[in-house]
């Protein structure tokens, strides 16, 4: 299953939103992203794919995990040349 960099990054961005309960409605979450509503409910769908426990409370508008559950972005970019490789970046990825 293949993801973009700039899928990662709004996947990491709707984590650290669920885990602080503080996403709001679809509407204002797809506003606060700069995505479509649409895109928002296919990143919450993707996160449930990885097994996330994602629960929406009408009353507090926000979307939250009823159980423990991280999300880590970690990317590494390797070159390799005449037999050389350079490592330019491996680590975390946070905003």
């Amino acid at each position: 299953m293949s993801i973009s960099i700039k899928n990662l990054e709004r996947l990491q961005q709707l984590h650290l939103l669920i885990e602080d309960e503080q996403t709001g409605s679809p509407k204002e979450l797809a506003r606060r992203m700069y995505i479509s509503e649409r895109l928002v409910y296919n990143l919450i769908d993707r996160l449930k794919d990885y097994k996330a426990s994602i629960c929406y409370d009408r009353s507090r508008k926000t979307y939250y995990y009823y159980d423990d559950f991280r999300f880590t972005v970690n990317i590494s970019v390797l070159i390799v040349s005449k037999n050389e490789t350079t490592e330019i970046f491996d680590g975390s990825y946070l905003k």
